[in-house]
């Protein structure tokens, strides 16, 4: 499985915040701008809380592995490579949403912030794209906890060719 990178992240986060940027500047001047809903900040906590237990868990199971604690229960290969494509599904998701929530909480902060209402929604924006963040990071936590240690060992020379 290949590791989820940062930057691939940041340019979906950034893509997606121009994106959605230009699209409210756009849906904005035909009409009225969809709102930012109070319960995307709070669903996107509560993925990077359970992504955060998730890595919490394997680390302290795989640390009573290593020191052979007696009744140390493992972790199995299958549920650990599950555990790595939760996280980086969750990570890509977060990474689109919190840049779709930036690109709009953009817009109204250098639009109108006189409108208590269009206020609301900036902080929305705001709290939506920090969880993001949170979600973001718990992913790549949890990735690395799952990683696999590196060989030290070199791969054996190619068998010599008989003639």
């Amino acid at each position: 499985m290949r590791e989820l990178r940062i930057r691939t992240l940041a340019g979906i986060f950034a893509l997606a915040l121009v994106l959605s940027w230009a699209g409210a500047r756009m849906w904005d001047a035909l009409g009225t701008l969809p709102a930012v809903p109070v319960t995307a900040p709070i669903v996107l906590a509560v993925i990077a809380t359970v992504l955060t237990a998730t890595a919490l868990s394997i680390r302290a199971r795989l640390r009573a592995q290593r020191e052979r604690r007696p009744g140390a229960k493992g972790v199995e290969p299958m549920m650990a490579a599950r555990a790595v494509v939760l996280g980086q599904a969750s990570a890509l998701v977060a990474a689109l949403a919190a840049g779709a929530y930036g690109g709009v909480g953009l817009y109204l902060l250098l639009g109108a912030m006189d409108v208590p209402a269009r206020r609301d929604q900036a902080v929305y924006a705001g709290l939506s794209v920090l969880a993001g963040a949170a979600v973001v990071a718990a992913a790549v936590f949890l990735q690395r906890v799952c990683r696999l240690p590196e060989d030290d060992e070199e791969p054996p020379p190619p068998a010599a060719a008989a003639a």
